[in-house]
């Protein structure tokens, strides 16, 4: 029989409020934003009164010993010997009615929450200004656990006999009187709990709550740290709070964290924190790190908790200062980015913060140094969408990559980050990938305000003004609306064609920072008819210049709209390219990876290895199950940010080369393979990939190397699964970190929802 991790027992509310009172019970959402509205805590007391089930609370024993102090306090605070994991929100409305104490909104105000009580019909109401006054009444039932409450009851009774115009009758009075005596004995209601032991693991716990909650809630992991933080290093989690308060304060004065980036939330903090301090990304971790457990043994060790809370601390106190927090800032300045509507990843920002940190004390580097090697990695990041899929694990992966540097070597550092963008931005990133995924309407996109970060870092002007599009990307711009993202080929004009689908009308490549006149009939013209008209405003040295930087090929005007499109994505790509070059300053742009450098590197997010296509490395026969690894490979890479495979090459980077593949074909040449790949790949996959998979060979230490550049897809595409295994055209594969995941009903449809929109 498997061993029990809980035990069932019952508090009655009294109980609970002194040992929260007292600090046995860690509540730390009593000095959190409070996201229960007052009527949810109104319907629980009503709840209670009638005797309906309010569900039930799970604690979680800390280990904490009687007494144990809390970790950098100067005062005796104890640390909790219970830790609440669910029902913090009902225990923080419970307490804080009982005992009158004011809860932090949402907005950062402390406020009361009080409840008022009618005697006649039992009913409770959030009390407002009209309940305050009305004397069936009694506005604030947390007087009714308050020493002096007879009078309380007694002022009620007379209040409400005064508002009658006949008197009261014993009877009613001893009735109502028995009411209220109700509501006091609430203070008696017995809750059910499930107390886990602390011998319960991080992981166990989380996946109870996932299965007792009866709205099937994932248990936040930066949450959880966070009200385990309240444990041990209260202190810790209040000054995260505290810096998240002031980044989006209007009361605040005096220097803050405020930005137009982003309001950074105490979870995101947190995971900073967590990757300066111990250079790990996935959460699921840190739960043992900071309870002190060894890894390896499971102990749990005092010792050991204050030492890895001591990492943090000093860890945080780097992420929380506001030096470092605003000159990291800059950087996103640096590359381009003016404001948060720009920024489509959080993750991006918060893990180049965690980088610059990184190098800025671990490895000594200079502002001047950091601002434009971070500059680019943001840049690259938020641009290929780096941290979009399975963001901990590739940022765990990255972290590995620096793990190994030797201490303090500034120059190697910069030059690992740079290593990791070129590997991202091939030439066959600018050429293929990066002109397919300007194929959208999508106003989120992130090439769309990479495109954008590079109008502003080439200084551009509007079209047919001297306005700067920088001007236009100020947080507070307020530009007027003759100066907006309009439509080179008219909506009208595009309706006049038969061409009316939001996605095509919309299409990013066909929007642009123009300076429309007040004419609404130019404004919705053909461009043939439009353009000779507004262009003539504009010199034709100044004209040759917005041409460029607003990538109008020449002829643009007379061109079909399918072409224009076309032509003008790839002028777009290549403009953005322009940008990020100069965003090595006095460094010469240095020349894309190499297939050998590719080799040299990780599989990763948008690179993998494969050894064949055709053979059984153990036994050199043909087997017919290799070909699907290829097709599955190509899909993911297709329905997430595109990629490279490299064939011939094995997981650990060793080269064996396709020259045993091609000799299977009878014919041992690479035309011949190329042949092979694309059968196998348009036969087995929903979209054809003439225009989205470039193939190519390399000759590397001497072997043959085959290289599939992928670019990804504007569309979901489907993969035939292995033969006999499934429905044809039923896989839908996904490159998630640096592997290639399957997914199915709900998720996919989420994913393909949030990826093409």
């Amino acid at each position: 029989m498997a061993e029990t991790l809980y035990s069932d027992t019952g508090y009655s509310l009294n109980h609970l409020i002194e040992d929260i009172r007292t600090g046995r019970i860690g509540l730390p959402d009593i000095q959190r934003p409070f996201v229960w509205s007052s009527a949810k805590a109104r319907d629980l007391f009503d709840s209670m009164y009638r005797g309906y089930p309010v569900g039930t609370l799970m604690f979680w024993e800390t280990g904490a010993e009687v007494g144990v102090r809390q970790i950098g306090t100067e005062t005796a605070e104890r640390a909790p010997q219970v830790l609440v994991v669910d029902g913090q929100q009902r225990l923080t409305s419970l307490y804080a009615v009982l005992t009158g104490e004011p809860v932090l909104t949402q907005t950062f105000e402390n406020r009361r929450i009080r409840i008022g009580f009618r005697p006649e019909d039992e009913t409770f109401e959030v009390t407002d200004a009209a309940i305050e006054h009305a004397p069936e009444f009694i506005p604030d039932i947390t007087k009714l656990w308050a020493p002096g409450y007879k009078t309380i009851i007694r002022e009620f009774m007379n209040r409400l006999a005064a508002s009658r115009t006949e008197e009261m009758v014993d009877e009613h009075k001893d009735l109502l009187e028995e009411r209220i005596d109700k509501v006091r004995n609430l203070r008696d209601f017995r809750f059910q709990i499930i107390e886990l032991g602390e011998s319960a693991t991080e992981e166990q716990v989380a996946e109870i709550f996932v299965r007792i909650n009866s709205e099937g809630v994932q248990l936040n992991q930066s949450d959880f740290i966070l009200t385990l933080m309240s444990v041990h290093w209260e202190k810790g989690r209040r000054t995260l709070e505290a810096f998240s308060r002031a980044a989006v304060d209007p009361t605040v004065t005096g220097p803050s964290p405020r930005n137009p980036y982003l309001d950074p939330s105490p979870d995101q903090l947190l995971r900073v924190g967590v990757a300066v301090a111990f250079r790990r990304a996935r959460l699921q971790h840190v739960y043992s790190i900071l309870r002190g457990k060894d890894l390896d043994t499971g102990k749990v060790s005092a010792e050991r908790r204050a030492h890895q809370f001591g990492l943090l601390e000093r860890a945080q106190e780097l992420v929380l200062d506001l030096n470092n927090w605003h000159e990291f800032l800059k950087c996103l300045r640096y590359a381009g980015f003016r404001n948060r509507k720009m920024i489509t990843s959080d993750n991006a920002l918060l893990f180049s913060y965690a980088l610059w940190l990184i190098g800025r004390h671990d490895f000594g580097l200079g502002i001047d140094e950091l601002r434009p090697a971070i500059g680019r990695w943001f840049f690259m990041s938020q641009t290929t969408g780096r941290y979009t899929n399975s963001p901990e694990s590739q940022f765990e992966f990255d972290l590995g990559r620096i793990a190994d540097l030797p201490a303090g070597d500034d120059a190697a550092y910069v030059s690992e980050l740079d290593r990791v963008a070129k590997a991202n931005f091939t030439n066959d990133y600018w050429m293929i990938s990066l002109p397919n995924r300007l194929d959208t309407s999508s106003s989120r996109s992130p090439v769309l305000f990479a495109y954008l970060a590079a109008l502003d870092l080439l200084d551009a002007e509007v079209l047919f003004s001297d306005v700067r599009v920088r001007d236009l990307l100020e947080p507070d711009s307020g530009a007027p609306r003759k100066l907006e993202r309009g439509h080179l080929f008219p909506k009208k004009h595009l309706a006049s064609q038969g061409i009316s689908g939001t996605r095509q009308v919309n299409a990013i490549a066909n929007r642009a920072f123009v300076q429309w006149t007040d004419s609404s009939k130019l404004n919705s013209a053909a461009p043939a008819d439009y353009w000779p008209v507004l262009s003539s405003s504009v010199s034709p040295t100044r004209l040759k210049k917005q041409m460029r930087w607003h990538c109008l090929p020449i002829g643009w005007e007379q061109l079909d709209y399918a072409t224009f499109l076309e032509r003008r994505r790839s002028l777009i790509a290549g403009l953005v390219r322009e940008a990020f070059d100069t965003l090595w300053g006095k460094l010469k742009p240095t020349d894309p990876p190499s297939v050998t450098e590719l080799i040299a590197s990780d599989e990763s997010q948008q690179l993998e290895f494969k050894t064949t296509a055709r053979r059984n490395m153990a036994t050199g026969e043909v087997d017919p199950k290799k070909p699907h690894v290829i097709v599955k490979a190509v899909c993911g890479f297709l329905n997430a940010e595109g990629g490279t495979l490299l064939i011939g090459v094995g997981d650990s980077g060793d080269v064996v080369g396709i020259e045993g593949d091609m000799a299977t074909l009878g014919k041992a040449n690479e035309d011949a393979y190329e042949l092979f790949l694309r059968q196998v790949l348009d036969s087995n996959l929903s979209s054809p990939t003439a225009a989205t998979v470039r193939i190519n060979f390399h000759r590397v230490q001497r072997h043959v190397v085959c290289g599939l550049t992928v670019a990804p897809s504007s569309q979901p595409v489907f993969a035939n699964p292995p033969k006999g295994e499934g429905f044809a055209g039923s896989d839908f594969w996904v490159r998630v970190g640096n592997g290639t995941k399957k997914l199915h009903g709900e998720s996919m449809v989420k994913y393909q929802k949030a990826h093409w929109g």
